[in-house]
């Protein structure tokens, strides 16, 4: 599983590399997408240390706590259709009738 990050400037949901490092050596940022972290770097604008901590860390503790889902194999319903007999209600006279075909 990776991380998955959504862009605090664009809010589009991103899949920075593995190890947060872009094939030209830059760091992958946890607050902005690679579009808006390249407008960001033109501009001369650097991300706060401290959101992009939490937005770290809220990734992985996200990712840590995220467990696939099993279903419960359904029990087919082996309740009887209708109550069982007792022995008082096949000696009432309506048992008798019950047994005349």
């Amino acid at each position: 599983m990776r991380m998955i990050f959504h862009c605090v400037e664009c809010g589009v949901h991103y899949l920075p590399p593995e190890d947060m490092h872009y094939a030209d050596g830059q760091p992958a940022s946890p607050l902005w997408c690679a579009a808006c972290h390249a407008t960001m770097r033109e501009l001369g604008i650097t991300e706060p240390p401290a959101a992009a901590a939490v937005a770290l860390h809220a990734a992985r503790a996200a990712l840590n706590n995220w467990a696939p889902t099993v279903e419960e194999p359904t029990r087919p319903d082996v309740r009887p259709s209708r109550p069982a007999r007792t022995r008082r209600a096949s000696s009432a006279p309506g048992g008798s009738r019950s047994k005349l075909h």
